[in-house]
C-alpha cells in the first residue's frame, strides 16, 4: 500500500483531505503573537478579516521533525509513503520534508516530490495522485500522475495587490511597482514553480479574461474547471460560477475551493482564481 501525504497549502479542508484517504501536514500562521496550524487551528476567513484591518500575517514551514514522525507512522501499515509538497521556491517545507526522509531509517520507502505549485493546483496534484494509488499503481505511477497534472493543468490567478507576495518574499518589488496600478488587477501563473504577474487587466474584466484564456487553450476539449475564492463571500462566488458557466468552456466537472490560511497571507483578500484540467 502507499500512503499519499502532503502539506496544508493544498487547501484541502481537513475532513475533506480524510474522506479521500489523503495525509496532511500543517505550517504554521502567526498572528497576532499567536502559532497556528494552518486549517486547523485557524479558519481561512480569520486572516483575511485581520487583513482587511491592516494587520498583517506571517507564515512558517512545516517543521523536520513533525515529517519524521508523519513518516514512521505511515511506514508502520504502509509499503511507501508518496510526500507531495508545495513548490520548493516558495517554501522550505519541501527541503524539511527530503531531509527527514534522509535520515530516516526505511527513508528509501519515501518518495518527496517537489510539486511546484500551491493551492488548487497543488490540490489537483495531490488528488490525481491517490487516483493513481487507487488503480493498483507503484510510487512511480504516483509520480508520472503528479508530473501529468503539472503538464496539462492551465491556472491564474487575479490579486486585489501584490503587496502581500512582495512582503513575503515571494515576488519582486519591480514586478509589483509594474503590476499595481489604480484600476487594474495583476493577473498571476506558476512558472518555473514561482508566481509570476504576466498582464495587468482592468479589474471589471478580470475573470473574463481568465476565462478567454482557458478557452484558447482548451477549446471545446472537456474539462474539471476549479474557482479558487479567498474568503466566504457567496455573492462573489456566485458570480464567478455564473461566469464559468456563460464562457463556453465545456466543463465536465467543477467546484470551488476556498483559498486557505496560510496562501491567503501571501495574496490577500480579494484572491480568485481559475484551474482547468483536461478530462479523460
Amino acid at each position: 500500500m502507499i500512503a499519499i501525504l502532503t502539506d496544508s497549502t493544498c487547501d484541502l479542508p481537513p475532513e475533506h483531505a480524510r474522506q479521500l484517504g489523503i495525509h496532511v501536514v500543517p505550517l504554521t500562521v502567526n498572528l497576532r503573537e499567536r502559532r497556528l496550524l494552518d486549517w486547523q487551528d485557524i479558519d481561512p476567513d480569520a486572516v483575511y478579516d485581520h487583513m482587511k484591518t491592516g494587520g498583517m500575517a506571517t507564515t512558517a514551514p512545516v517543521e523536520e521533525d513533525a515529517f519524521s514522525r508523519r513518516y514512521r507512522e505511515l511506514l508502520r501499515d504502509h509499503t511507501h509513503v508518496v510526500s507531495i509538497h508545495l513548490s520548493g521556491k516558495l517554501s522550505d517545507t519541501v527541503n524539511r520534508a527530503r531531509h527527514a526522509a534522509q535520515a530516516l531509517e526505511g527513508g528509501e520507502r519515501v518518495h518527496v516530490i517537489d510539486s511546484g505549485l500551491a493551492s488548487t493546483p497543488l490540490a489537483e496534484a495531490v488528488m490525481a495522485a491517490q487516483r493513481a494509488v487507487g488503480a493498483g499503481g507503484n510510487a512511480a505511477d504516483v509520480e508520472r500522475a503528479v508530473h501529468h497534472v503539472r503538464e496539462t493543468m492551465s491556472a491564474e490567478f487575479s490579486v486585489a495587490s501584490l503587496e502581500y507576495l512582495r512582503r513575503g518574499g515571494r515576488i519582486g518589488r519591480t514586478q509589483e511597482l509594474m503590476a499595481n496600478m489604480l484600476g487594474v488587477r495583476p493577473i498571476l501563473h506558476f512558472e518555473d514553480g514561482e508566481l509570476r504577474a504576466v498582464r495587468r487587466i482592468k479589474a471589471a474584466h478580470a475573470h473574463h479574461d481568465m476565462l478567454d484564456k482557458l478557452r484558447e487553450r482548451f477549446g471545446t476539449a472537456p474539462i474539471s474547471v476549479t474557482i479558487a475564492h479567498a474568503g466566504r463571500d457567496t455573492g462573489r462566488i456566485s458570480a464567478l460560477r455564473t461566469a464559468v458557466a456563460s464562457s463556453g468552456l465545456n466543463v465536465h466537472k467543477g467546484r470551488v475551493q476556498l483559498i486557505g490560511p496560510v496562501i491567503g497571507a501571501h495574496v490577500g483578500p480579494g484572491t480568485f482564481g481559475f484551474m482547468a484540467c483536461p478530462v479523460a
